[in-house]
């Protein structure tokens, strides 16, 4: 939840859709890098609807490629500045009420990021797909792609299978499906509000559904987003973290 490629993004545009059906891999690759570049930054406010309880937040995030990213709270006050970093496979928080810094340990990695129904695990393998998964296309149509997503034999992943919608003319995501161990149904995500940002369509509203709870569901929406903004790997340090 939640992450275009810019080595394929000029190469991947001229593909005619019939040639899809032979680079899945490469098509799953540019959607599912489509808010990067070789760098991003945004603003976005992520809505949360438990059974119990509501929060809303508005947080900064930086990206650099796959394995580097950082996103801080801005609002509410309350929390304002808890942090997590993502470098490689490797997630961290920074609570500043307490002045720490937690790294988050293979135990926990299935646990809520900031309460929502993302988890650590998806911040960490998010925008992995083509490298984790193989593909079949299941259906096409002139208003779609469905692409079933089945785990290499060592592949360290959660899901047993993803179908994975991809709206065309745009090559937009739709809606994502995933499946536990067991072929149930777990979660979507639906894409929404596409707009034409730097050159790129960009679905600009998230919405992740678990299955099991209709009434649940976190929505994230990006208010801005700027591409290659000439970040170094260096500010994605336990330092900036804290920052």
């Amino acid at each position: 939840m939640i992450k275009l490629s810019v080595f394929l993004f000029f190469s991947l545009l001229f593909l005619p859709h019939s040639l899809w059906a032979t680079d899945l891999q490469a098509l799953v690759r540019k959607v599912e890098q489509q808010y990067m570049g070789l760098s991003s930054k945004s603003r976005m406010e992520m809505s949360i609807r438990s059974e119990h309880w509501e929060r809303s937040l508005v947080m900064d995030s930086w990206s650099l490629g796959r394995d580097h990213f950082l996103v801080r709270i801005i609002e509410p006050s309350k929390e304002r500045d808890v942090t997590t970093l993502k470098v490689d496979n490797q997630v961290w928080n920074y609570l500043p009420k307490v002045d720490r810094v937690i790294k988050v340990p293979p135990s926990m990695m299935g646990g809520a990021w900031m309460g929502s129904h993302i988890t650590n695990d998806d911040l960490v393998k998010a925008n992995k797909i083509d490298e984790e998964y193989s593909f079949t296309l299941l259906e096409e149509t002139k208003e779609h792609l469905l692409i079933e997503c089945i785990p290499k034999p060592e592949a360290a992943v959660v899901w047993g299978k993803i179908i994975y919608e991809i709206l065309l003319p745009l090559e937009v995501p739709g809606t994502v499906a995933y499946f536990d161990e067991e072929m149930i149904k777990v979660r979507e995500l639906i894409f929404d509000e596409t707009q034409k940002i730097d050159e790129r369509m960009i679905p600009l509203r998230m919405r992740i559904q678990p299955t099991d709870n209709p009434e649940e569901r976190t929505i994230i929406r990006y208010s801005e987003l700027d591409f290659n903004i000439g970040i170094e790997k260096s500010f994605f340090s336990l330092r900036n973290l804290k920052r």
